[in-house]
């Protein structure tokens, strides 16, 4: 019915996994830490992934923010703590439904084909994994940020900044709009968190006069369609 990709360490729920989305007909590949999850994702093109809130080397959530920032592949959260606050932060962040362990693989089955209508319904087609402008070039999928061919060293937070940036360059990026893409949901009135993450990623790109991003006053910020 879909290839799902299930992103998760534990041998045992990915075996167990894998043979309850078999025996719907489903087709499975694993990965099991985050890094290889989101290469994956980016090259087998799944119809879904499921994605365990605990892994080895990233956060779940990262993970899915990661994935969001070139796709719209449904993606669901598994974990084993169904606080509140952990969920609103997951569904903020992109994923498109969160089960809290333990789960029936017949309940898991249902909120997969469920999240598939909910793509079917007419959602957009992914995103370039790779952002080149002028000397900038950005790998959404490694997170990995070059300048003239120099890789430039940044925190997953400024890479977020930098790539939504670089999504919508040449256009009007509020305060709010990248407070709630990159922060979630949650967030629009912090602006402060916007110039403070803006001005280090002009020092660690040589552009402290603002050429490269735009500084649009009491608005927000632009990226220059063709940096340097």
């Amino acid at each position: 019915m879909a290839r799902v990709l299930v992103i998760d360490d534990d041998r045992s729920l990915q075996r167990a996994l894998r043979l309850g989305l078999e025996a719907s007909g489903h087709e499975v590949t694993a990965a099991p830490d985050g890094e290889t999850g989101i290469v994956h994702a980016a090259t087998d093109d799944p119809d879904a992934v499921i994605v365990d809130l605990g892994l080895p080397d990233l956060d779940g959530l990262e993970v899915c923010r990661r994935i969001r920032e070139w796709s719209g592949v449904p993606i669901i959260i598994l974990s084993a703590t169904g606080a509140e606050s952990t969920k609103i932060a997951a569904l903020d962040g992109g994923a498109s439904d969160y089960v809290t362990k333990p789960f029936s693989m017949g309940e898991l089955d249902a909120r997969l084909r469920a999240v598939l209508r909910d793509r079917q319904v007419g959602a957009p087609p992914p995103g370039p994994t790779v952002i080149a402008l002028g000397a900038l070039e950005l790998d959404l999928v490694h997170h990995d940020a070059r300048l003239e061919g120099r890789r430039v060293d940044l925190t997953a937070k400024e890479f977020s900044v930098l790539a939504y940036l670089a999504r919508n360059a040449g256009r009007t990026c509020t305060y709010q709009m990248i407070l709630r893409e990159v922060w979630g949901r949650g967030y629009g009135e912090e602006a402060a968190y916007v110039h403070t993450y803006v001005h280090r990623l002009r020092q660690k790109l040589d552009d402290e006069e603002g050429r490269l991003i735009q500084t649009l006053p009491g608005v927000g910020y632009a990226l220059a369609l063709s940096p340097r």
